[in-house]
């Protein structure tokens, strides 16, 4: 009895798992269509925390123009990082601005995001590319988004950007309610994988 038990549960898991490679193809699909943003607050004080709205709010004003030249991701990145260091100053002016006088430091980097619910779109856990804006010792709790297609801020988000930008399947996957189960098993496999690369 021990056996046959031991037997249908390696199935179910191997069925499982069998069931989530295509799911978690489409998901690694998905990261490689969209640019993201990730500031990271100097610590979790009030005020630090504020602060970092207050620069997520002029880097996204910022940024806005220059994204109106992008038609897909890569040249999302690429006009990012050819507007690197004025993305780091508009982040730096902000804060002095404020009376503060922390160091900035932008950054293009591939990094690793949890699952993510945004408004109407889930996220799945994967690596980005993500344009990392990190206040004085980067100690607080981050702030992300999607920079590209646009979905930064809830009421202006652009979802036929983003339905144009990603492929039916992927668009479904973001937008669709019954794909939460997956999500929660493609984070733990992109999990175990991260950890034995």
């Amino acid at each position: 009895m021990k056996n046959i038990i031991k037997s249908v549960c390696i199935s179910t898991i191997i069925c499982i798992i069998i069931s989530m490679i295509p799911f978690n193809a489409q998901c690694k699909n998905i990261s490689g269509e969209v640019f993201r943003l990730h500031i990271l607050a100097n610590s979790d004080s009030e005020s630090d925390q504020a602060l970092k709205l207050k620069v997520r709010d002029k880097v996204l004003e910022y940024t806005e123009s220059i994204y109106l030249k992008a038609r897909n991701k890569d040249e999302a990145e690429r006009l990012t990082a050819n507007n690197l260091q004025s993305i780091a100053n508009t982040a730096k002016n902000e804060i002095v601005r404020n009376g503060y006088n922390y160091p900035v430091k932008a950054e293009i980097k591939h990094m690793y995001f949890n699952t993510r619910y945004y408004d109407k779109v889930t996220m799945p856990s994967g690596f980005y590319n993500a344009l990392r804006i990190t206040i004085g010792k980067g100690e607080g709790h981050n702030w992300w988004c999607v920079m590209y297609p646009s979905m930064c801020v809830g009421s202006s988000t652009d979802y036929n950007s983003l339905k144009e930008n990603t492929g039916d399947d992927e668009y479904n996957i973001m937008t669709g309610n019954d794909y939460e189960f997956k999500f929660k098993a493609v984070e733990y496999f992109e999990k175990i994988c991260s950890f034995f690369s």
